[in-house]
């Protein structure tokens, strides 16, 4: 699980989104962010949190709120995921599960008394100057936007 915690500074990262073009984390200076990270595109659970930010995307934008999801999944994936389900954000693809690492998301989980490596649920919320303001790691999918509202005190 993941080290990070609210007032330490958001770790600067390089990705690639879905158009192909590498963003980083300091191109959001100045900016609130959204940061979330989830296992997998088109599954259950990755789908209704993608669609529930994409649902009040406009609710973040008028609060002056970006959000960018990242995931271990490809370019391509991302792209088909986001046009399947009209996702107006930037996907990360992290194949390599750097950024993961990084923000301490990535490790070994276990289902059904299997252990594998896996992503963390887990959303950040990032303060216009970089810094952590909150960390979610019992993310509820379906609501995820009401959780963060109550959370955030929106």
């Amino acid at each position: 699980m993941t080290h990070l915690v609210k007032g330490d500074k958001a770790p600067d990262f390089e990705g690639i989104i879905e158009t192909g073009k590498k963003i980083k984390l300091s191109d959001y200076k100045g900016k609130k962010l959204i940061l979330y990270f989830y296992p997998k595109d088109f599954t259950s659970g990755c789908t209704l949190e993608a669609e529930n930010l994409s649902e009040n995307f406009d609710f973040w934008k008028n609060n002056g709120y970006d959000i960018i999801g990242i995931s271990p999944d490809s370019v391509e994936r991302h792209v088909k995921f986001k046009e399947k389900h009209n996702i107006p954000y930037h996907l990360i693809a992290d194949t390599e599960k750097e950024i993961a690492t990084t923000y301490g998301v990535y490790g070994k989980k276990k289902m059904y008394g299997r252990e594998y490596m896996g992503i963390f649920r887990t959303t950040f919320v990032i303060d216009e100057e970089g810094t952590i303001v909150l960390v979610v790691k019992k993310v509820k999918t379906k609501e995820h936007t009401e959780q963060l509202k109550k959370l955030l005190e929106l």
